[in-house]
Protein backbone atom coordinates (compact mmCIF):
# COMPACT_ATOMS: atom_id res chain seq x y z
CA UNK A 1 0.00 0.00 0.00
CA UNK A 2 1.49 2.73 -1.20
CA UNK A 3 0.43 6.63 -0.55
CA UNK A 4 -0.47 8.18 -3.47
CA UNK A 5 -2.63 11.38 -2.66
CA UNK A 6 -3.52 13.20 0.31
CA UNK A 7 -6.54 15.59 0.28
CA UNK A 8 -8.91 17.39 2.71
CA UNK A 9 -12.47 17.69 2.63
CA UNK A 10 -14.87 19.98 5.10
CA UNK A 11 -17.32 18.56 7.58
CA UNK A 12 -20.56 20.53 8.11
CA UNK A 13 -22.70 19.33 10.89
CA UNK A 14 -25.66 21.40 12.26
CA UNK A 15 -25.97 20.81 16.53
CA UNK A 16 -29.27 20.28 18.10
CA UNK A 17 -28.56 23.50 20.50
CA UNK A 18 -25.55 25.59 20.91
CA UNK A 19 -22.50 24.44 22.66
CA UNK A 20 -21.57 26.97 25.59
CA UNK A 21 -18.34 27.08 27.68
CA UNK A 22 -16.63 29.95 29.56
CA UNK A 23 -14.19 30.21 26.24
CA UNK A 24 -16.61 29.86 23.09
CA UNK A 25 -20.11 29.88 21.93
CA UNK A 26 -20.77 27.20 18.73
CA UNK A 27 -23.84 27.23 16.78
CA UNK A 28 -22.39 24.52 13.64
CA UNK A 29 -19.63 22.04 13.14
CA UNK A 30 -17.11 22.57 10.91
CA UNK A 31 -14.48 20.35 10.91
CA UNK A 32 -11.32 19.22 8.54
CA UNK A 33 -11.36 16.31 7.16
CA UNK A 34 -7.92 14.05 6.15
CA UNK A 35 -8.29 11.54 3.41
CA UNK A 36 -4.94 9.46 2.00
CA UNK A 37 -5.38 7.51 -0.73
CA UNK A 38 -3.46 4.42 -1.68
CA UNK A 39 -2.04 2.90 -4.67
CA UNK A 40 -4.97 -0.26 -4.48
CA UNK A 41 -7.83 2.67 -3.69
CA UNK A 42 -7.47 2.06 -0.06
CA UNK A 43 -8.67 5.39 1.97
CA UNK A 44 -7.52 6.08 4.83
CA UNK A 45 -9.90 9.14 7.22
CA UNK A 46 -8.42 11.67 9.28
CA UNK A 47 -10.43 14.31 11.00
CA UNK A 48 -9.75 17.20 13.32
CA UNK A 49 -11.83 20.43 14.53
CA UNK A 50 -10.04 23.71 14.77
CA UNK A 51 -10.11 25.13 18.15
CA UNK A 52 -8.42 28.58 17.91
CA UNK A 53 -9.20 29.27 21.82
CA UNK A 54 -7.30 25.84 23.71
CA UNK A 55 -4.91 24.71 20.41
CA UNK A 56 -4.20 27.92 18.92
CA UNK A 57 -5.48 26.24 15.03
CA UNK A 58 -7.46 27.87 12.54
CA UNK A 59 -9.06 25.42 9.56
CA UNK A 60 -6.40 28.27 7.27
CA UNK A 61 -3.51 26.68 9.76
CA UNK A 62 -4.52 23.60 9.47
CA UNK A 63 -4.66 23.37 5.93
CA UNK A 64 -1.30 24.63 5.89
CA UNK A 65 0.21 22.19 7.86
CA UNK A 66 -1.51 19.37 5.54
CA UNK A 67 0.04 21.66 2.63
CA UNK A 68 3.53 21.67 3.86
CA UNK A 69 3.63 17.60 4.77
CA UNK A 70 1.96 16.41 2.09
CA UNK A 71 4.71 16.18 -0.25
CA UNK A 72 6.69 14.19 2.78
CA UNK A 73 4.44 11.30 3.05
CA UNK A 74 3.14 10.78 -0.97
CA UNK A 75 5.22 8.13 -2.07
CA UNK A 76 5.69 6.19 1.17
CA UNK A 77 4.65 3.19 1.99
CA UNK A 78 1.99 2.15 5.15
CA UNK A 79 4.71 -0.09 5.85
CA UNK A 80 7.04 2.78 6.74
CA UNK A 81 4.52 3.33 9.29
CA UNK A 82 6.63 4.41 12.03
CA UNK A 83 8.64 6.77 9.79
CA UNK A 84 5.74 8.32 8.73
CA UNK A 85 4.31 9.22 12.42
CA UNK A 86 7.73 10.50 13.67
CA UNK A 87 7.17 12.81 10.54
CA UNK A 88 4.02 13.89 11.34
CA UNK A 89 5.79 15.32 14.30
CA UNK A 90 9.05 16.33 13.31
CA UNK A 91 8.32 18.55 10.77
CA UNK A 92 7.05 21.72 12.53
CA UNK A 93 6.15 22.12 16.43
CA UNK A 94 2.69 22.39 17.71
CA UNK A 95 -0.55 21.96 15.37
CA UNK A 96 -1.25 19.17 17.09
CA UNK A 97 -5.38 19.28 16.06
CA UNK A 98 -3.69 18.79 12.38
CA UNK A 99 -1.26 16.26 13.63
CA UNK A 100 -4.17 14.25 15.32
CA UNK A 101 -6.31 14.28 12.25
CA UNK A 102 -3.51 12.99 9.85
CA UNK A 103 -2.28 10.37 12.78
CA UNK A 104 -6.26 9.15 12.35
CA UNK A 105 -6.11 8.81 8.64
CA UNK A 106 -2.52 6.65 9.11
CA UNK A 107 -3.62 4.29 11.73
CA UNK A 108 -6.54 3.71 9.97
CA UNK A 109 -4.99 2.29 6.63
CA UNK A 110 -2.53 0.35 8.80
CA UNK A 111 -5.62 -1.20 10.27
CA UNK A 112 -6.96 -1.46 7.23
CA UNK A 113 -4.10 -2.93 5.92
CA UNK A 114 -3.92 -5.91 8.74
CA UNK A 115 -7.78 -6.46 8.12
CA UNK A 116 -8.50 -5.58 11.80
CA UNK A 117 -10.02 -2.33 13.21
CA UNK A 118 -7.98 0.09 15.00
CA UNK A 119 -8.98 -1.21 18.74
CA UNK A 120 -7.66 -4.70 18.10
CA UNK A 121 -4.35 -3.42 16.23
CA UNK A 122 -3.83 -1.55 19.25
CA UNK A 123 -4.30 -4.64 22.01
CA UNK A 124 -8.31 -3.42 22.66
CA UNK A 125 -11.14 -5.70 23.28
CA UNK A 126 -14.01 -3.57 25.13
CA UNK A 127 -16.11 -2.34 22.23
CA UNK A 128 -19.14 -0.82 24.47
CA UNK A 129 -18.84 2.03 26.21
CA UNK A 130 -20.82 4.49 27.90
CA UNK A 131 -20.04 8.46 27.79
CA UNK A 132 -21.27 11.25 29.62
CA UNK A 133 -23.28 14.20 28.16
CA UNK A 134 -22.48 18.11 28.12
CA UNK A 135 -24.74 20.68 29.25
CA UNK A 136 -24.15 24.05 27.97
CA UNK A 137 -23.54 26.84 30.19
CA UNK A 138 -26.56 28.55 30.52
CA UNK A 139 -29.42 30.40 32.58
CA UNK A 140 -29.94 28.15 35.42
CA UNK A 141 -33.81 26.86 34.43
CA UNK A 142 -32.07 25.49 31.03
CA UNK A 143 -29.81 23.78 32.35
CA UNK A 144 -32.14 22.10 34.80
CA UNK A 145 -34.29 21.25 31.51
CA UNK A 146 -31.17 20.14 29.41
CA UNK A 147 -30.31 17.72 32.33
CA UNK A 148 -33.45 16.34 32.68
CA UNK A 149 -33.93 15.97 28.98
CA UNK A 150 -30.46 14.32 29.29
CA UNK A 151 -31.88 11.73 32.13
CA UNK A 152 -34.72 11.03 30.08
CA UNK A 153 -32.22 10.03 27.19
CA UNK A 154 -30.83 7.71 29.39
CA UNK A 155 -27.51 9.13 30.60
CA UNK A 156 -26.73 8.82 34.15
CA UNK A 157 -23.82 11.26 33.89
CA UNK A 158 -23.63 15.53 33.27
CA UNK A 159 -20.45 17.01 32.35
CA UNK A 160 -22.21 20.62 33.46
CA UNK A 161 -20.41 23.73 31.96
CA UNK A 162 -19.66 26.34 34.04
CA UNK A 163 -16.88 29.46 34.81
CA UNK A 164 -18.46 32.63 33.92
CA UNK A 165 -19.32 33.70 37.17
CA UNK A 166 -18.57 32.53 40.74
CA UNK A 167 -21.93 33.27 42.44
CA UNK A 168 -24.16 32.11 39.03
CA UNK A 169 -21.88 28.94 39.34
CA UNK A 170 -22.67 28.23 42.71
CA UNK A 171 -26.66 28.56 41.62
CA UNK A 172 -26.58 26.58 39.07
CA UNK A 173 -24.44 23.40 40.88
CA UNK A 174 -26.57 23.31 43.56
CA UNK A 175 -30.09 23.85 41.49
CA UNK A 176 -28.89 21.16 39.43
CA UNK A 177 -28.10 18.54 41.99
CA UNK A 178 -30.93 18.96 43.73
CA UNK A 179 -33.36 19.11 40.60
CA UNK A 180 -31.77 15.45 39.91
CA UNK A 181 -31.90 11.65 41.59
CA UNK A 182 -28.60 11.26 43.41
CA UNK A 183 -27.84 8.36 41.32
CA UNK A 184 -26.75 10.87 38.36
CA UNK A 185 -23.44 11.74 38.48
CA UNK A 186 -22.01 15.06 38.24
CA UNK A 187 -19.12 16.70 36.73
CA UNK A 188 -18.57 19.94 36.59
CA UNK A 189 -16.10 22.12 33.68
CA UNK A 190 -15.09 25.42 34.03
CA UNK A 191 -12.98 25.62 31.45
CA UNK A 192 -10.13 27.94 33.06
CA UNK A 193 -12.82 30.46 34.57
CA UNK A 194 -11.36 30.32 38.22
CA UNK A 195 -8.74 31.82 39.65
CA UNK A 196 -7.52 28.87 42.76
CA UNK A 197 -8.89 30.39 45.38
CA UNK A 198 -12.33 31.15 44.03
CA UNK A 199 -12.22 27.47 42.92
CA UNK A 200 -11.31 26.35 46.56
CA UNK A 201 -14.29 29.08 47.74
CA UNK A 202 -16.33 27.81 45.40
CA UNK A 203 -16.04 23.70 46.16
CA UNK A 204 -15.72 24.04 50.00
CA UNK A 205 -18.78 25.68 49.64
CA UNK A 206 -20.59 22.42 47.52
CA UNK A 207 -18.88 20.21 49.83
CA UNK A 208 -20.28 21.93 53.27
CA UNK A 209 -23.83 21.12 51.58
CA UNK A 210 -22.85 17.01 50.62
CA UNK A 211 -22.79 18.24 47.19
CA UNK A 212 -19.18 16.44 45.93
CA UNK A 213 -18.94 15.97 42.13
CA UNK A 214 -16.87 13.35 40.30
CA UNK A 215 -14.52 15.95 39.76
CA UNK A 216 -13.91 19.54 39.10
CA UNK A 217 -12.22 19.74 35.59
CA UNK A 218 -9.50 22.48 34.41
CA UNK A 219 -10.65 25.42 37.07
CA UNK A 220 -7.73 27.31 36.18
CA UNK A 221 -5.92 28.63 33.72
CA UNK A 222 -3.85 26.49 31.92
CA UNK A 223 -0.43 27.63 32.59
CA UNK A 224 -1.47 27.73 36.31
CA UNK A 225 0.54 24.82 37.54
CA UNK A 226 0.31 26.14 41.13
CA UNK A 227 -3.02 26.83 41.50
CA UNK A 228 -3.80 23.29 40.36
CA UNK A 229 -1.78 22.01 43.59
CA UNK A 230 -3.32 24.69 45.77
CA UNK A 231 -6.52 23.57 44.78
CA UNK A 232 -5.79 19.55 45.22
CA UNK A 233 -4.89 20.21 48.39
CA UNK A 234 -7.27 21.97 50.30
CA UNK A 235 -10.61 20.50 48.56
CA UNK A 236 -12.11 16.90 48.98
CA UNK A 237 -13.30 17.05 45.14
CA UNK A 238 -10.86 15.33 42.65
CA UNK A 239 -9.00 17.55 40.14
CA UNK A 240 -8.82 16.47 36.35
CA UNK A 241 -6.61 18.72 34.38
CA UNK A 242 -7.62 18.96 30.61
CA UNK A 243 -5.73 22.18 28.85
CA UNK A 244 -3.03 22.33 31.29
CA UNK A 245 -1.63 19.22 29.43
CA UNK A 246 -0.78 18.69 25.54
CA UNK A 247 2.18 16.84 26.04
CA UNK A 248 3.74 14.24 27.87
CA UNK A 249 6.14 16.55 29.91
CA UNK A 250 3.36 18.77 30.87
CA UNK A 251 1.39 15.47 32.16
CA UNK A 252 4.77 14.66 33.88
CA UNK A 253 5.26 17.77 35.67
CA UNK A 254 1.65 17.75 37.22
CA UNK A 255 2.27 13.95 38.05
CA UNK A 256 5.68 14.61 39.68
CA UNK A 257 4.11 17.78 41.75
CA UNK A 258 1.00 15.92 42.87
CA UNK A 259 -0.95 18.39 41.30
CA UNK A 260 -4.11 16.53 40.16
CA UNK A 261 -6.06 13.21 40.51
CA UNK A 262 -7.13 12.65 36.68
CA UNK A 263 -6.11 13.59 33.33
CA UNK A 264 -8.15 13.87 30.65
CA UNK A 265 -6.71 12.68 27.53
CA UNK A 266 -7.71 14.95 24.14
CA UNK A 267 -5.85 13.52 20.70
CA UNK A 268 -6.59 17.03 19.45
CA UNK A 269 -3.73 17.89 22.21
CA UNK A 270 -1.77 14.88 22.52
CA UNK A 271 -1.41 15.19 18.36
CA UNK A 272 -2.77 11.92 17.66
CA UNK A 273 -3.13 8.69 18.92
CA UNK A 274 1.10 7.80 19.14
CA UNK A 275 0.96 10.19 21.89
CA UNK A 276 -2.45 9.60 23.44
CA UNK A 277 -1.63 5.94 23.87
CA UNK A 278 1.96 6.98 25.60
CA UNK A 279 0.19 9.19 28.09
CA UNK A 280 -2.18 6.85 29.50
CA UNK A 281 0.98 4.45 29.67
CA UNK A 282 2.45 7.64 32.06
CA UNK A 283 -0.53 8.48 34.00
CA UNK A 284 -0.78 4.42 34.91
CA UNK A 285 2.81 4.76 35.87
CA UNK A 286 1.82 7.23 38.71
CA UNK A 287 -1.36 5.38 39.66
CA UNK A 288 -3.44 7.97 37.98
CA UNK A 289 -6.61 7.49 35.94
CA UNK A 290 -7.51 9.11 33.15
CA UNK A 291 -10.54 10.08 30.97
CA UNK A 292 -10.83 10.18 27.44
CA UNK A 293 -12.71 13.20 26.12
CA UNK A 294 -13.12 15.44 23.05
CA UNK A 295 -13.56 18.70 21.31
CA UNK A 296 -16.90 19.33 19.67
CA UNK A 297 -16.20 17.34 16.55
CA UNK A 298 -17.34 14.64 13.94
CA UNK A 299 -17.52 10.74 14.00
CA UNK A 300 -14.37 10.41 12.85
CA UNK A 301 -12.01 12.17 15.31
CA UNK A 302 -14.74 10.91 18.44
CA UNK A 303 -13.97 7.34 17.21
CA UNK A 304 -10.59 7.44 17.20
CA UNK A 305 -10.46 7.88 20.64
CA UNK A 306 -13.02 5.10 21.36
CA UNK A 307 -10.32 2.43 19.38
CA UNK A 308 -7.92 4.24 22.32
CA UNK A 309 -10.22 3.60 25.25
CA UNK A 310 -10.29 0.33 24.39
CA UNK A 311 -6.82 -0.19 23.84
CA UNK A 312 -6.39 1.59 27.50
CA UNK A 313 -9.44 0.30 29.34
CA UNK A 314 -7.75 -0.75 32.29
CA UNK A 315 -6.37 3.40 33.03
CA UNK A 316 -9.22 4.99 31.12
CA UNK A 317 -11.81 4.62 33.18
CA UNK A 318 -13.97 7.53 31.89
CA UNK A 319 -15.65 8.63 28.52
CA UNK A 320 -16.15 12.03 27.84
CA UNK A 321 -17.15 11.56 23.98
CA UNK A 322 -20.20 12.62 23.55
CA UNK A 323 -19.39 14.83 20.51
CA UNK A 324 -21.38 13.22 17.53
CA UNK A 325 -24.50 13.12 20.52
CA UNK A 326 -24.73 16.58 20.22
CA UNK A 327 -24.84 16.90 16.53
CA UNK A 328 -28.67 16.88 15.03
CA UNK A 329 -27.23 15.00 11.88
CA UNK A 330 -23.77 14.41 9.81
CA UNK A 331 -22.78 13.36 6.37
CA UNK A 332 -20.77 10.68 7.84
CA UNK A 333 -21.20 6.81 7.19
CA UNK A 334 -20.78 4.17 9.80
CA UNK A 335 -21.59 1.21 11.51
CA UNK A 336 -20.28 2.65 14.78
CA UNK A 337 -23.13 2.88 16.71
CA UNK A 338 -23.81 6.00 18.37
CA UNK A 339 -26.85 5.68 20.41
CA UNK A 340 -26.80 8.77 23.09
CA UNK A 341 -25.28 7.44 26.07
CA UNK A 342 -24.04 4.25 24.80
CA UNK A 343 -20.99 3.74 21.70
CA UNK A 344 -20.57 0.56 20.36
CA UNK A 345 -17.49 -0.24 17.75
CA UNK A 346 -17.94 -2.39 14.76
CA UNK A 347 -16.30 -4.94 13.72
CA UNK A 348 -15.34 -3.16 10.24
CA UNK A 349 -11.35 -2.75 9.51
CA UNK A 350 -9.63 0.39 10.60
CA UNK A 351 -11.33 3.68 12.57
CA UNK A 352 -14.85 2.26 10.97
CA UNK A 353 -15.97 5.86 9.51
CA UNK A 354 -16.21 7.41 5.87
CA UNK A 355 -16.24 10.65 4.48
Amino acid sequence: MKITNIYTKILKAPLKKPFITSLRHVDALEDLVIIIECDDGTLGYGEGVPTPQITGETMGSMVAYITLVKPHIIGKSIKEFDRLIKLIHTLTVKNTTAKSALEIALYDLKAKSKKVPLYQMLGGTQTKFTTDITISMDETDKMIAASHNAVILGYDTLKIKIGDNLKKDLERICAIHNALDKNIKLRLDANQGWSAKESVKLLHNLEKQGIIAEFIEQPVAADDIEGLKYIKERVQTPLLADESIFSLNDAHKLLEMQAIDYINIKLAKTAGITQALKLADLSKSFGVKCMIGCMLEGPISVAAGVHVASAKADIITMIDLDAVSLLASHPAKTNIQFNESTITLSKDFGVGVKF
